[in-house]
């Protein structure tokens, strides 16, 4: 389906991110819809996937502002082995195509995951603190709006919390409720 361009008064927002963005317009369309947000995900991507459609799916639809959600897939090693920073600079890569072009950006936390069934040999934990960490920083240093969505969904094993998820990586329709009041204070403060 081809997206008009944005008019002078729409506050278009593209979420640009892997199955979690995508799922989460699955689950809950309306939200999207009422708040003229544009789900850019596509499940099992790394962040140099994304960096590399980033133009033709966020800079090509004029939004206002772009959520940027990625580093997961990375970490669960889904295009290879990659180290943090590496991550980091990848998203950071994003952020720095959005700006050039007058996007507000939004850098969203890495959600928390125990273990990804897809890729059980590798220990997440400690990598998603590193690159949310590194996330964190960069937003701070470059005015951007650092999201965090892991402090809200993270429960005592430093995993995600059972009742938010389907599994031990994606939302339920509950985490993603969990998510959206998150969302739109970030947007709307990048926006300001």
């Amino acid at each position: 389906m081809e997206l008009k361009a944005p008019d002078k008064k729409e506050n278009r927002v593209v979420f640009m991110g892997n199955s979690i963005t995508e799922r989460w317009v699955d689950f809950n369309p309306d939200f999207f819809t009422k708040n003229n947000y544009v789900g850019r995900g596509i499940s099992g991507q790394t962040s140099s996937q994304m960096l590399l459609r980033f133009k033709q799916d966020v800079v090509n639809l004029k939004p206002k502002a772009v959520v940027i959600h990625a580093g997961t897939n990375d970490i669960a090693g889904n295009t290879g082995p990659i180290t943090i920073p590496e991550i980091a600079e990848n998203i950071f890569s994003m952020a720095e195509i959005a700006k050039a072009n007058n996007i507000k950006v939004v850098l969203a936390s890495v959600l928390p995951a125990s273990s990804y069934s897809w890729s059980p040999s590798i220990e997440p934990i400690e990598k998603i603190s590193e690159l949310n960490s590194l996330i964190k920083n960069y937003a701070k240093k470059n005015g951007m709006v650092y999201l965090d969505y892991y402090s809200s969904m993270v429960n005592d094993e430093k995993g995600l919390k059972k009742e938010y998820g389907r599994d031990t990586v994606h939302p339920n329709l509950e985490g993603y409720h969990v998510m959206e009041p998150l969302v739109i204070t970030a947007i709307k403060k990048a926006l300001k």
